[in-house]
C-alpha cells in the first residue's frame, strides 16, 4: 500500500524509524477497503421497478394479474360512481378502513351494512352506518382521511357533504335509473359489473366505451368490474381474502 508523506511532527517521527508516516484525514478516519465501483446499466434500471404503480387500496388485479390499486384519498375531493352489487362496495370499504380511514356508510338498507361495520374495527368505529340525511361533516384530513359511501338506490339524492379534500364518495347504483347519465358524468372514476344489454347502452354512450365493452359487460362474472376513468378502463377481478369472506361471503352481483 502507498501512503502519503507529509512533513511536520509525524513525519519527523517517521524519518527516525526509516518508514514513511501514514497521513490521518481528521475527522474520517483510516480509509476503509477498496471495492470496485457497481456500474447499472440504463436498461438495467427497469429491473428496479415495482408492480404496484399507485399507492391506495387495492382493488383486485388485471388481466395479467397484476394488483389493481386505487388511491382513493387525494388532496382534492374523488367521487367514484360503482353501477354493481353491495358485496364489492363493502369489501371496498373494509380495505380502505385496513389503511387507516374512516368509512361513513349512508344507506337506505342499514340492515345490510351494520354486520360488516361491526367487523370492520374489532370494536373501534372505523366504519359508521348513518341514515338517509343523518351524515354530518366528517373532519377530513391528510392524517385522517375518509370515504363516504352513499347507498341510496339507482335514484340517490344530491349529497348535503360538501367536498372537501381527503374525503372520497363512493355512490353505489344497483342499477341505472333515470339520472343515470347526471351521476355517471358528474364522477371522476366509474366502475359498472354485470348489467342489462339495455344498461350496457347507456353507459357506453354516456362513458364513450367501445363496442367490445359494451357487449362484454352483461356477461361479467360476479367478481368483475371495469373500471373507466376519463383516460383509461381496465377489468379487475376481485377476489376476497380469508378474514374478508368470513365476514362478506362469496363475491355476488345481485344483493
Amino acid at each position: 500500500m502507498a501512503y502519503q508523506t507529509y512533513s511536520g511532527p509525524a513525519a519527523q517521527a517517521g524519518a527516525a524509524t526509516g518508514r514513511p508516516a501514514r497521513r490521518i484525514r481528521p475527522g474520517f478516519g483510516l480509509r476503509g477497503p477498496r471495492r470496485e465501483r457497481h456500474v447499472l446499466e440504463p436498461a438495467d434500471l427497469a429491473a428496479f421497478c415495482f408492480p404496484v404503480g399507485d399507492d391506495g387500496v387495492l382493488i383486485g388485479e388485471d388481466p395479467e394479474r397484476h394488483p389493481a390499486v386505487l388511491g382513493l384519498f387525494r388532496p382534492t375531493a374523488y367521487d367514484v360512481v360503482l353501477v354493481g352489487g353491495i358485496w364489492t362496495a363493502q369489501l371496498i370499504a373494509l380495505r380502505a378502513a385496513a389503511t387507516g380511514a374512516r368509512v361513513a356508510v349512508e344507506t337506505a338498507r342499514p340492515q345490510l351494512w351494520a354486520p360488516m361495520a361491526q367487523a370492520a374495527g374489532g370494536g373501534q368505529p372505523c366504519v359508521t352506518v348513518h341514515q338517509i340525511g343523518r351524515l354530518g361533516a366528517q373532519g377530513a384530513s391528510v392524517a385522517a382521511p375518509v370515504l363516504v359511501v352513499r347507498d341510496l338506490g339507482p335514484r340517490p339524492p344530491r349529497s348535503r357533504l360538501s367536498a372537501s379534500p381527503w374525503q372520497s364518495t363512493v355512490t353505489v347504483l344497483p342499477y341505472l335509473g333515470p339520472n343515470a347519465s347526471r351521476v355517471l358524468n358528474a364522477a371522476d372514476l366509474v366502475g359498472v359489473q354485470r348489467v342489462s344489454p339495455q344498461e350496457a347502452e347507456l353507459v357506453g354512450r354516456v362513458l364513450s366505451f367501445a363496442p367490445a365493452d359494451v357487449a362484454a359487460l352483461p356477461t361479467l362474472s360476479d367478481d368483475i368490474t371495469l373500471w373507466a376513468s376519463r383516460m383509461r378502463r381496465q377489468y379487475v377481478r376481485l377476489e376476497p381474502g380469508s378474514d374478508e369472506y368470513q365476514v362478506l361471503g362469496p363475491a355476488r352481483r345481485v344483493d
